[in-house]
């Protein structure tokens, strides 16, 4: 194969053929995608997917199945109080019960940088498939925990199960999405977090009330089990980053028998490079391993600016989302504090987080204008949580709640989107991946057990919520400041920035 050959096969892949945005079926010269695969088809899986993770985070999170705690010193054989869901029935304290929330965060520490690699070399939608298997199991295995250790145990294993996906997820959407709507999409994707989380709140409320809140941990499993049968059974997806290497080996490192064209891949003669059949030759000349690649994304200004704000924001909304509830029955004695805060949510999350991509697009989504949306959205949505926490009347509280989450939404689809938009394509996943360590490892894992630690001295929920939602302020000037290292960083420097990303540019 002549050199000019070898870079048309390349081209093919870089050149917007994954689908979404110039054929319905992209891919080597549109033939290579699955039959049922479209964009939107891709989007809506994955959001899907992304709205069962998330209500997990809510059900552990509801009263109906987190619970609270019994009386000091009660034994089974009295008739004091015993407590209800997981704290009572395990005697948790706050302490323990904020370990419970953040344990998760083991199994995707250790696993998300793991599958990001993989997916330069392995099948992205057959890792994504083998993380939701291990999700369904972690989650059963929750239903049947005999103790704290035990239940502990599982949540590491349902951070394992995640792991894949919140890597590759994005990528995949990115790839696919309209040109104009790139930030939109991403905006709905994570949209469904808030949702998810919210949904839990109801959803742990009902059926933890109901049924126990042991069965609600086993009706996810079996929600998620179609998932996770699909991503073995389904043809793959191209994740185009793990593609665009290939243009970069020179010619005279690359055997040209290995080097498969695009007809042949059409015609079955050979496996598309990259995926379950890489070309083990072409693969192995790829530059950098797995450090060289975390080593590539410290060195991003943008990136890890970016990221650092991320860490300060998810700190106060892990605590948010996980102490909400009891904080609000507390404050103003509502009886049914999983239903306000899960509708409020999943209003507040829905609107803000589709408003926050779509104004990104309106005004123009780069990197200068996604670190302003980022510093003043949250900036407000600080102020009407502060407000909000500081009313007496639950009217009050309720209506400047969901302002304040407006605005604090807003910020899903374009932070993820400089995470993205910061770095080259074939270390998206691994940007994803690192991003989503790094907020849980820094942000909501120490944030749910010191909220509980500092609750445990203070005795006052409305001390503790005002504290809490001040450290918001420190995230908007992190990524308020974000806009003046565009000009410093070589990777995304202001003659970067003007130019389109390489994944949208070609229709």
């Amino acid at each position: 194969m002549s050199e000019s050959a070898l870079l048309s096969h390349g081209n093919d892949f870089g050149s917007g053929r994954m689908g979404g945005v110039g054929e319905e079926n992209g891919g080597f010269r549109g033939h290579q995608q699955p039959k049922w695969f479209t964009p939107r088809r891709v989007l809506v899986l994955f959001c899907c997917i992304n709205l069962l993770n998330y209500l997990d985070r809510g059900t552990i999170a509801s009263n109906g199945v987190n619970g609270v705690p019994g009386d000091a010193g009660c034994k089974k054989d009295e008739t004091c109080f015993h407590g209800s869901g997981i704290q009572g029935e395990f005697g948790l304290t706050y302490f323990q019960d904020g370990i419970l929330s953040s344990a998760f965060m083991v199994g995707l520490l250790a696993a998300s940088p793991v599958f990001a690699h993989l997916s330069k070399t392995l099948n992205p939608f057959r890792l994504i498939g083998v993380g939701l298997s291990v999700w369904v199991f972690a989650t059963a295995g929750c239903g049947f925990s005999v103790g704290f250790w035990s239940i502990t145990t599982f949540r590491m294993l349902v951070g394992v199960g995640e792991a894949s996906f919140v890597s590759l997820a994005a990528p995949f959407i990115l790839d696919v999405a309209p040109p104009s709507q790139s930030s939109s999409w991403m905006s709905i994707f994570y949209m469904f977090i808030p949702v998810g989380v919210a949904m839990g709140y109801v959803y742990g409320g009902v059926v933890g009330g109901a049924l126990g809140w042991r069965a609600a941990f086993w009706i996810e499993s079996l929600l998620m089990l179609p998932f996770a049968v699909f991503g073995f059974v389904s043809d793959r997806i191209y994740l185009k980053g793990s593609l665009d290497k290939l243009q970069a080996i020179p010619q005279s490192d690359v055997e040209v028998a290995d080097v498969p064209t695009a007809d042949e891949v059409d015609s079955g003669v050979h496996e598309p490079l990259g995926g379950d059949g890489v070309n083990n030759k072409a693969s192995a000349l790829l530059p950098g391993g797995l450090l060289s690649d975390i080593k590539e994304l410290a060195m991003s200004k943008v990136y890890t600016t970016n990221v650092l704000g991320y860490i300060v924001y998810n700190f106060v909304l892990g605590a948010y989302s996980y102490w909400g509830p009891k904080a609000g029955q507390a404050i103003f004695n509502m009886g049914n504090a999983d239903e306000v805060f899960g509708g409020v949510t999943i209003l507040a999350g829905i609107v803000g987080t589709y408003c926050g991509g779509r104004f990104l697009d309106y005004i123009g989504s780069s990197l200068r204008n996604s670190f302003k949306l980022l510093g003043v959205a949250t900036a407000v949505g600080a102020t009407g949580c502060f407000i909000a926490f500081m009313s007496q009347s639950l009217v009050a509280f309720i209506i400047l709640l969901a302002v304040g989450e407006f605005f604090l939404f807003a910020t899903q689809g374009p932070v993820n989107f400089v995470s993205l938009r910061s770095v080259n394509p074939n270390l998206q996943a691994l940007a994803m991946a690192m991003s989503t360590v790094c907020i849980h490892i820094f942000g909501d894992v120490p944030s749910a057990p010191l909220v509980g630690l500092f609750q445990d001295w203070v005795q006052n929920w409305r001390l503790t919520t005002l504290i809490l939602t001040s450290i918001f302020y420190l995230a908007a000037a992190i990524w308020g400041a974000g806009v003046f290292f565009l000009g410093l960083d070589k990777e995304t420097g202001e003659a970067k920035e003007s130019q389109e990303s390489p994944l949208l540019t070609q229709e």
